[in-house]
């Protein structure tokens, strides 16, 4: 079984959210069904990055590392590419 870091964008506003989660595929459908508050009044949402673990506590490190600043900069240089080519300024 893995465990998934990811990082979702609103096709709104291109807001970033990031989490982690055990199924993939749910998780993006209740993010987009509004089942989650803090995501619900910026759906629909895309996953635009994710990483797989073997185990958990590593996924959820992982999360709060990507929450930080540190983190943040590390996936805008991951994601350099992908972040270049939207008119959305992230």
């Amino acid at each position: 079984m893995f465990y998934y870091t990811y990082i979702l964008q609103s096709k709104v506003n291109g807001e970033l959210y990031k989490g982690y989660t055990a199924d993939l595929k749910t998780r993006l459908q209740a993010h987009n069904k509004g089942l989650n508050l803090s995501t619900k009044s910026k759906r629909p949402w895309s996953i635009i990055h994710y990483e797989a673990y073997l185990n958990e506590q590593d996924a959820k490190r992982r999360e709060k590392y990507l929450k930080t600043s540190q983190g943040s900069r590390l996936l805008k240089r991951m994601l350099k590419e992908y972040f270049y080519g939207q008119k959305i300024n992230i």
